[in-house]
């Protein structure tokens, strides 16, 4: 039997059970594609993440959901290098930079630590790629809402900072709270798209106004799942705003898992311009809320 060091962290929360909850198996070297889906199966969170060595990088992880694995995710980066520096892997004091190896690159990791205990990580994500629009009239019966609560003169278009997903722009929070996903009609256009790997859905409003946006996300591959916080998607989103002057600014608060009793801040970075965004950067907080063992 092997044993493999265990946590379960809670990203974009200073909070316990808030945020969005992500599974760390840590010396995951030796384990097996098959093995380490069969573990996220059995941790049945959004994702469990693997770390392993890494000869180009600090660190190597891997990302997997129940169902597959996936390229890059933004929460349990955030979950991974909290754990990481809580357990004494990642030492120092103000800002730390680290890099981890992931299939799209190696890209950097920041982590503000005092007293070695980590404050806040920062992940930086790759440059966003906007890619194709899509018909937006199908959607509204889609998701149970009206055509004219959609936002009017934004697409319904594919962005990747790392992971493409679909981003719909409504008009309110309230549309977002309203939400009825048709799982039968969301499954079959991300069929006939085949060119998103998830839903994201958000509001230029929030419930704080002092943050600039509200979200929510669903895996339709996934029986539906809504991912309480999105921090691949969020970066993505975050590039969306600026790129169609739904912010007028470089740095901000994006909410999400409030409608789903788990809420999440997300704050983003980005260079550039709005036609010409050369970065993009997500940041939160993070809680262990287990630590234990894996014995395989």
């Amino acid at each position: 039997m092997s044993v493999y060091p265990l946590r379960q962290v809670d990203a974009f929360t200073r909070v316990p059970l808030g945020g969005n909850p992500a599974a760390v198996i840590f010396d995951a070297d030796d384990l097996t594609s098959p093995q380490m889906q069969a573990v996220a199966r059995e941790m049945n969170l959004s994702e469990t993440a693997f770390v392993m060595r890494s000869a180009v990088a600090d660190f190597k992880v891997r990302f997997f959901t129940p169902y597959s694995e996936i390229p890059l995710a933004g929460h349990p980066t955030i979950a991974t290098f909290h754990a990481l520096a809580e357990a004494g892997r990642i030492r120092g004091e103000g800002r730390v930079r680290v890099t981890q190896e992931l299939s799209v690159g190696v890209l950097p990791v920041e982590i503000d630590l005092q007293d070695d205990q980590p404050q806040r990580v920062i992940m930086t994500q790759k440059p966003p790629q906007f890619l194709a629009t899509h018909d937006p009239s199908p959607w509204p019966a889609a998701l149970g809402i009206a055509p004219d609560d959609l936002l009017p003169g934004c697409p319904v278009q594919v962005v990747s900072t790392g992971t493409a997903q679909l981003m719909i722009p409504v008009r309110s929070v309230q549309v977002l709270e309203r939400l009825q996903p048709d799982a039968t009609a969301v499954r079959a256009l991300h069929a006939a798209a085949g060119d998103w790997f998830s839903l994201h859905i958000f509001a230029p409003e929030a419930y704080d106004s002092s943050h600039v946006a509200h979200a929510r996300h669903y895996l339709p591959a996934e029986t539906m799942f809504e991912d309480p916080v999105t921090g691949s998607a969020t970066g993505g989103m975050g590039c969306y705003l600026l790129r169609y002057g739904l912010v007028d600014r470089l740095a901000f608060t994006i909410e999400q898992g409030h409608i789903m009793g788990r809420p999440g801040l997300v704050d983003v970075e980005i260079d550039g311009t709005p036609d010409r965004i050369t970065g993009v950067r997500i940041a939160g907080t993070a809680v262990t809320v287990v630590r234990g063992e894996l014995r395989l």
